[in-house]
């Protein structure tokens, strides 16, 4: 398969109710709009279809769209640093999200374009006489995941654009009327997606491309998320209101069994894809694009054009992946000594363009439970281990410090490689004495006696102060001996889809009652990731090989019953920080269960104490606002413009 290579020009469309533009890629000539003759041409289907995979990238590693999938949930609050966008995901009193600052409006925008893009390759495309079914079935996929994501975030939401249902639009409309939640699955998502799956062939002409597989994945997704809105154990109220009905005639438990169904044939008829054998190895950045990743936003370090990014420096922004910089802290300003026996400070731990350091922003950070009861096993499952940054090494002479040796705590030395900085599993037995402050290691790290790194341990995780996430971490192959460019965007591709999900879903849609088959019990299947999770071959943050086989214990610890709370929390252990925590909590409606507290310490340096806070997570919430530019695009009433609002957001 030939490497795929990314193009793209966004120009304005007729579509104009929706924000922004039908995205096309047609070499690099720029266009205003697009009739159906356009689509009727093999240059243009290909270049629509360019366009699909380079819209990704105005999503997914945009930090501000990042940010709602999961601040404010068990996993992520925000950092020292945030803006009024971080504040106010968190629902902890900091403000309230509004149609201005809730930024999913990078999903409403950039969806909308790529779906009437679509619809135009799948009106126009037969007329061409060469464009096979395969390759349409490319445009439905994404037609169909847009509207996936779109429905999940907003609720009901249009499928006419102004010239019909599910049409291409050529015609500027300043109109615009939502269909319901179950019009938007039973007339766009699942036929696009059932198409997708019949039409796309195993293995995807480029790579990177739309497969069999992973329309599977999102089938049963879109048939698992259906089946709980159906059910709505909550009673969580949806918008545009709509009985809880399948025009159909299905109920939940039927869109379940599909869920089931549909995953496990994935399972059974992988194409090219399948789990690793360390979990380790599926976000480690020298193996990206590895056989588990089904759909990735692609950037690249080989041309600032092909990356969408400047190589060098970015100020983030679309189409940048910059998600990776939010839940970095500050740590460039750790100091050593360069004396043994008064402080000399000097900088150990410099920015540099390497998976476990990168561009700090300190804008979200985990919260304490995440790290004590998610991961609450760091010795034999290896996902915390692959997860997050622990241990902060010193790489002071790629900076040009010349000194061979630093001192650190306890003006204990330290040689380049060594750890400067640590936050530990557990809490230690010994009390850490921590400073005042920033004390000597300029971060407010505390010392244990004979220990030559600084430490923090759990209980002091603070919103100044946390273990980074490595997964997102930029990966690198021309830095050289120095410390590369650790101000550009990250070059590594935005994973989107994973096969190891495909049994999530399964077990998921099990615990709800699906009907299973031997050897595919939820428990099954869920052992099937945590018996690969107790698999080491490297330890991550000791910087060491480590073969380990922690397989049968990690089994043997699953309950013999598995329920949904159990679920997520294998999820977040196995996706955590990946965007995809939100969308689970309101899914299963377990949002204010398992979130509305969490502990953290503050955002001083040397604040070690843990708080508490109470989140007021309301049931309008599970809904996002409307973005306030659609609003002010729609030529209507200022009384139908808050009818096409959602709820509490007015």
């Amino acid at each position: 398969m030939k490497r795929f290579k990314i193009k793209t020009v966004i120009g304005a469309t007729a579509a104009a109710l929706l924000l922004g533009a039908c995205g096309d890629i047609l070499e690099e000539q720029p266009r205003s709009g697009f009739e159906p003759s356009f689509f009727q041409t093999e240059r243009g289907v290909y270049g629509g279809l360019t366009s699909m995979y380079a819209h990704l990238r105005y999503i997914y590693g945009q930090a501000y769209y990042y940010n709602t999938t999961l601040t404010g949930t068990d996993e992520v609050t925000y950092g020292q640093s945030a803006d009024e966008n971080f504040l106010v995901m968190d629902l902890s009193g900091r403000g309230a999200i509004n149609p201005t600052n809730s930024r999913a409006d990078a999903l409403w925008g950039a969806a909308y374009s790529n779906i009437n893009t679509a619809s135009g390759i799948i009106e126009n495309a037969a007329v061409v006489g060469t464009i096979s079914p395969a390759l349409i079935a490319e445009a439905r996929f994404f037609r169909a995941f847009d509207y996936f994501q779109l429905v999940q975030t907003f609720g009901g939401v249009p499928l006419d654009l102004g010239a019909g249902e599910l049409r291409f639009n050529t015609n500027p409309v300043r109109t615009s009327v939502r269909n319901t939640v179950p019009e938007v699955y039973t007339k766009a998502i699942f036929p696009d997606l059932l198409t997708a799956v019949n039409d796309l062939p195993a293995t995807s002409r480029v790579t990177g491309g739309a497969t069999k597989t992973l329309a599977r994945l999102y089938l049963a997704k879109a048939y698992l998320t259906y089946a709980w809105w159906l059910e709505n154990p909550n009673n969580i109220p949806t918008y545009p209101e709509a009985q809880r009905v399948d025009p159909d005639g299905h109920n939940a438990q039927w869109y379940f069994q599909q869920a089931y169904d549909v995953a496990t044939t994935g399972i059974d008829d992988p194409g090219p894809f399948g789990l690793l054998d360390y979990y380790y190895d599926v976000n480690l950045g020298s193996n990206d694009r590895n056989k588990e990743i089904m759909l990735y936003a692609d950037h690249t370090e080989t041309s600032e054009f092909y990356n969408g990014s400047s190589l060098t420096y970015a100020n983030g922004g679309a189409p940048d992946n910059f998600a990776g910089w939010m839940m970095t802290w500050n740590y460039t300003e750790i100091r050593s000594s360069s004396s043994s026996t008064s402080w000399n400070a000097v900088s150990s731990v410099q920015r540099e363009a390497v998976q476990h350091l990168g561009r700090p922003w300190t804008r979200m950070a985990p919260t304490i439970g995440a790290i004590k009861n998610t991961f609450a096993d760091k010795t034999n499952d290896s996902r915390y281990d692959g997860t997050f940054v622990t241990v902060y090494r010193g790489n002071w002479p790629k900076g040009g410090v010349a000194n061979s040796t630093l001192y650190n705590a306890n003006l204990l030395p330290v040689q380049p490689g060594d750890a400067i900085l640590t936050f530990l599993n557990d809490e230690p037995a010994t009390p850490i004495t921590y400073p005042t402050g920033g004390g000597q290691n300029n971060v407010g790290a505390g010392v244990l006696p004979g220990r030559a790194d600084f430490v923090v341990s759990p209980n002091g995780i603070s919103r100044i102060m946390y273990p980074g996430l490595w997964k997102l971490g930029p990966y690198r192959t021309d830095n050289g001996n120095g410390l590369g460019q650790p101000n550009a965007a990250s070059t590594r591709p935005f994973n989107i889809a994973k096969f190891s999900e495909l049994y999530f879903v399964a077990a998921e849609a099990a615990v709800k009652g699906a009907s299973t088959q031997a050897g595919k019990t939820a428990r099954d299947l869920i052992n099937v990731i945590r018996a690969r999770a107790g698999k080491w071959r490297w330890d991550n943050n000791g910087n060491v090989a480590k073969v380990q086989d922690n397989s049968a214990a990690m089994v043997a610890a699953t309950p013999a019953t598995i329920d949904i709370n159990y679920i997520l929390a294998e999820r977040s252990r196995e996706y955590f920080g990946e965007g995809y925590r939100w969308f689970d909590l309101v899914r299963t409606q377990k949002w204010n269960e398992l979130a509305s507290t969490y502990q953290i310490s503050g955002a001083a340096k040397g604040d070690h104490t843990p708080e508490t806070i109470t989140r007021t997570i309301q049931p309008h919430h599970y809904l996002r606002p409307i973005p306030q530019g659609q609003l002010d695009a729609m030529d209507v009433s200022l009384a139908e413009k808050r009818a096409y609002q959602n709820p509490g957001y007015n």
